[in-house]
């Protein structure tokens, strides 16, 4: 009978010691919450950028939004829906171009470093709340101690074409971390800095699934980097999930379309050059194709040119 009383004990003992941890995710509360749409995919991964996030709470200055941008590149790549350009890269485009001002990136900035990249899309986004409390209970023979990080993040995606903000998203998460001790014995600790990056992940992970959601609304593009007679080289292979035997229309743009009311891009003339069907990869990068005009239509192909999914 001691021996069961000595167990049991030992077994309170452990589970009230035991460090636990949880993290959530939800959605915040905004005027207009973000309506989740979901659309069939429908071509090769998309290109995007996410320039580093702009930290607006008071706390971890210098930290947070560099977290933020580098969590949201992980798992965008993750979903195996994109092709992201790394942070790094992108600010040495706005050094090259002279449009890094304050250190932060407005819609026209992205816009125009989208453009240099060639990408679909840029991510912009903040971190608006972030906060740390401690939470506890005391019993006769148990004590329970817990640290929680709770943090409110605002996100837009624009697209590099028009300028616009085709979506805008915001995200809460919430980690725990739970510590416990039974008679005065138990895991001890200070601030656990894991708390940050979970909470940031959970409040994340949503605005990928709608991103994709939302891109997929328009036609997947790649350009042609290259062209010599009917041969195209284009700027997306198998890394960008580009096939071979896949079958392009490819186009010439012109002058921009505007939209007389708010000035604001909404196409770009076009010329029909043909249908392309791409039949091997290049480079050594993995992502290059080569594509043969099959059915040309109107004059030579050129770099800059674009080539979007057949119809």
């Amino acid at each position: 009978m001691n021996k069961f009383k000595l167990l049991a004990a030992a077994l309170v003992f452990t589970a009230a010691c035991a460090p636990s941890k949880s993290v959530k995710s939800r959605q915040t509360l905004s005027v207009d919450e973000t309506e989740k749409v979901t659309s069939k995919y429908t071509g090769p991964k998309r290109r995007v950028g996410v320039v580093e996030f702009e930290n607006k709470s008071a706390y971890g200055q210098g930290r947070l939004g560099g977290a933020a941008s580098d969590i949201l590149v992980t798992e965008l790549v993750k979903s195996g829906k994109f092709i992201v350009v790394e942070r790094d890269r992108m600010e040495k485009i706005l050094a090259e171009q002279k449009l890094q001002g304050g250190g932060l990136v407005d819609s026209a900035t992205a816009v125009k470093v989208g453009q240099v990249l060639g990408l679909e899309a840029i991510v912009l986004g903040s971190v608006s709340q972030f906060g740390v409390k401690k939470e506890g209970s005391d019993y006769l023979i148990t004590q329970s101690k817990s640290q929680v990080a709770e943090v409110a993040v605002d996100l837009r995606l624009v697209d590099v074409q028009s300028g616009q903000v085709i979506l805008a998203d915001s995200g809460k998460g919430r980690a725990k971390s739970t510590k416990g001790s039974f008679l005065g014995m138990g895991t001890k600790g200070g601030y656990d800095e894991t708390l940050e990056g979970e909470a940031l992940r959970a409040a994340l992970v949503q605005f990928v699934t709608n991103a994709a959601s939302q891109l997929n609304k328009k036609p997947w593009s790649c350009m042609i980097a290259d062209a010599s007679g009917d041969e195209l080289y284009l700027n997306a292979g198998l890394d960008s999930g580009v096939k071979e035997g896949l079958d392009l229309d490819c186009y010439r743009q012109g002058a921009e379309i505007r939209d007389p009311r708010s000035n604001l891009v909404i196409g770009h003339r076009e010329e029909y050059l043909g249908r392309a069907e791409v039949e091997r990869y290049c480079g050594e990068g993995g992502d290059c194709s080569i594509a043969r005009l099959s059915k040309a239509a109107g004059g030579g192909a050129r770099a800059g040119d674009i080539c979007r999914l057949a119809k």
